[in-house]
């Protein structure tokens, strides 16, 4: 239960630190990334990260 937590907690500041960077990389203006090689990998592990919160609270 203890590993699950630890988990969880890991998940989230990894969710918010990329959403923040993620939103912050993105410019209105052009609707463009700044770095979209860096914004692509940044999605991936965001949605990944994401995934795994929704699907720990699934199994709860």
């Amino acid at each position: 239960m203890e590993k699950k937590k630890v988990l969880n907690f890991t998940f989230s500041i990894v969710a918010i630190i990329l959403g923040v960077t993620l939103f912050k990389q993105f410019d209105f203006k052009t609707l463009k990334f700044e770095h979209t090689g860096l914004a692509v990998i940044y999605a991936i592990v965001f949605v990944f990260s994401i995934y795994m919160l929704i699907r720990n609270a699934k199994n709860k």
